[in-house]
């Protein structure tokens, strides 16, 4: 379909395959943004609409804020939004330009010295948010944060200043680990997927993969939950899978597990799918908006994975 901004043809009725499922899951309960994403990635809709939709979370600083990421609340730039509208854009090819260079003019304005981006910003004081990401005064520059910036970054072939020292930051950062958790870990390969240097994000990732086998931060069995523990400070249950760590056959976490683990995880995914047609948050939820308006995004998710591993969702 052309980008016209048409919209896509209108849902099935008769299919009830999982992506029909979750087309109507998306129309009851998404933001207009996600609902043009859907569009975009599964139905054939332009990016303009898209783009058009992201621009309302964007502000003249060049970051984004207006809970874009749902877990924070209120008006003020923030990595994490930042993060998430690089996804977007990443997904609708519209990744660079000066769409870039505003979002690294913001990116440098709140980065440590080294070029490490915190989890979250003191702006966000008097605004809510989730509980797992507290506010401080003087937050430090985390891995978490800077790796699938970066990594989108190098991804789209985007160069500015600010990306050298936070690709020394991540390099760093991501050889050095000698302990970790899951959202830390896919931050590391979200930066290695698409670190200039392969040979050395080979490398990394390689021993990345020992590290999370070692210590159990991938549940291999779905079936024997109780054998893997649960990181601290997450939800009860929330568990993470090989999927979560290589959201694709081409990243380089998809050679830390076994063709028989992947299947496994691929299938748990699948059987995730509620009755509404949604997958679920598995993270810890602390109130009804931030919960609704994230299961659409982890709904697409899910439907971009099991598509990447050309399982059939139709």
């Amino acid at each position: 379909m052309a980008d016209t901004g048409a919209a896509p043809p209108p849902p099935t009725s008769l299919s009830q395959g999982p992506l029909a499922r979750a087309e109507r899951f998306v129309w009851l309960t998404a933001r207009v943004l996600e609902q043009h994403l859907f569009a975009h990635r599964f139905r054939g809709g332009g990016a303009g609409p898209v783009e058009a939709a992201l621009n309302a979370y964007r502000n003249d600083d060049g970051g984004y804020g207006h809970a874009l990421e749902p877990d924070l609340r209120g008006p003020v730039s923030q990595p994490l939004h930042t993060t998430r509208a690089l996804r977007v854009l990443d997904a609708v090819g519209r990744c660079g330009g000066r769409r870039a260079e505003d979002v690294c003019r913001y990116l440098t304005s709140v980065s440590t010295v080294e070029g490490a981006l915190p989890g979250i910003s003191p702006g966000q004081r008097g605004y809510p948010a989730a509980p797992f990401v507290p506010v401080v005064d003087d937050p430090p520059g985390e891995l978490s944060a800077t790796g699938p910036v970066a990594g989108l970054l190098h991804r789209n072939e985007v160069w500015h200043a600010w990306l050298f020292r936070a690709t020394d930051f991540c390099w760093q950062a991501a050889e050095s680990l000698e302990k970790s958790h899951p959202y830390e870990v896919q931050a590391a390969v979200a930066f290695l997927d698409h670190a200039p240097d392969r040979p050395r994000a080979e490398a990394a990732a390689d021993r990345l993969g020992r590290l999370v086998r070692g210590q159990r931060l991938a549940a291999l069995d779905p079936e024997d939950l109780a054998a893997y523990p649960v990181a601290p400070g997450y939800a009860p249950g929330e568990h993470h899978f090989p999927h979560d760590y290589a959201r694709t056959p081409h990243s380089l976490a998809r050679a830390w597990f076994t063709d028989e683990e992947t299947a496994r995880s691929l299938d748990f995914l699948a059987a995730e799918q509620q009755e509404d047609g949604g997958w679920p948050v598995r993270r810890r939820q602390w109130a009804p908006g931030p919960s609704l308006e994230a299961r659409p995004m982890v709904t697409i998710e899910a439907l971009h994975t099991l598509t990447a591993y050309g399982r059939t969702v139709d």
